[in-house]
């Protein structure tokens, strides 16, 4: 019988090592950041944190909603079911007061978000021209994540064993993304530029022949993902653009965008930035559009 206890004892010590690893570490820690709030309310207003019930989720996401956009509402109640989860208990998040509450809010305050602006060909070569020369890293960093479509993440994590340089250009495996938790892992491959001076092959050979001359191991960009966010603003500036209007996904979103307006297909995008839903790409494509498939275009004064 103590052989029983002790072996589940073990067993429900791994099931929650599973449970945790089935998450990235970057997605745990936004989670418990959320639920830090989630519990900060709690304690203020005599509640409990966990368990809680759906009417204090209620509560707490019209609390939210007035200094908050609809997308936060909704990471919130994920990450609050995600911490019930782990510590096992049961959470009804598709209960009517927290889907009807959600209802009325988006009708108040609406639910799309305001984007930051994608870094199209144009705003691109002002920032490339804005890096000094001796900024090796930084210019590899900025082409390869607008011509690979690279989430921040995506791009911190690149290891020099990732790259394989080919006649055609280069071919950067991904071991793990967003969309990929299970680690299935896929391949960007990102062809040679007419133009060297925006060439990412180039920008990235001439940067690792540097790094690596010695050792040919490591992180390639060696930097964390908020940094990539800093990077662009800084060079976004240098480059006369607005800073606060650019982040992190602007490169992504910019190849994206960039990609739709030269007409590139809709599945040829999505294999590069990884999209596993047409939603998104399709905003890309619209907003490339807006001006390209324009009505107006038809009138003339």
């Amino acid at each position: 019988m103590n052989n029983l206890i002790t072996d589940v004892k073990s067993l429900e010590i791994e099931t929650l090592k599973n449970l945790k690893n089935s998450k990235s570490n970057n997605t745990l820690r936004a989670y418990q950041s959320d639920f830090k709030d989630f519990s900060l309310f709690c304690s203020q207003n005599g509640f409990s944190s966990i368990p809680t019930q759906p009417k204090i989720i209620a509560l707490y996401i019209t609390h939210l909603s007035k200094s908050s956009k609809f997308s936060t509402l909704k990471r919130r109640i994920a990450s609050i079911s995600v911490l019930h989860k782990l510590k096992g208990h049961y959470l009804d998040t598709k209960h009517p007061i927290i889907m009807e509450n959600l209802h009325g809010i988006k009708r108040t305050i609406g639910s799309r978000q305001k984007a930051k602006k994608p870094i199209l060909i144009n705003d691109l070569r002002l920032i490339i021209k804005a890096i000094d020369k001796q900024k090796i890293r930084d210019k590899a960093l900025i082409l390869i994540g607008f011509s690979g479509g690279f989430r921040r993440s995506e791009l911190v994590n690149i290891d020099y064993d990732d790259i394989e340089f080919v006649p055609e250009g280069v071919k950067i495996l991904i071991k793990r993304s967003k969309t990929d938790q299970s680690g299935e892992g896929s391949v960007k491959a990102i062809p040679y530029f007419d133009n060297q001076e925006f060439c990412p092959v180039v920008a990235l050979k001439n940067f690792i022949n540097i790094k690596f001359s010695k050792i040919n191991e490591g992180k390639v960009f060696d930097i964390s993902d908020k940094s990539v966010a800093l990077i662009i603003k800084k060079y976004a500036e240098k480059a006369g653009l607005d800073s606060s209007k650019y982040a992190g996904h602007s490169l992504r979103s910019g190849f994206a965008t960039t990609a739709a307006e030269f007409g590139a297909e809709e599945r040829n995008i999505m294999a590069m930035t990884g999209h596993k839903t047409t939603q998104m790409v399709r905003r890309y494509i619209q907003e490339a559009n807006l001006f390209k498939n324009n009505a107006l275009n038809k009138i003339k004064i």
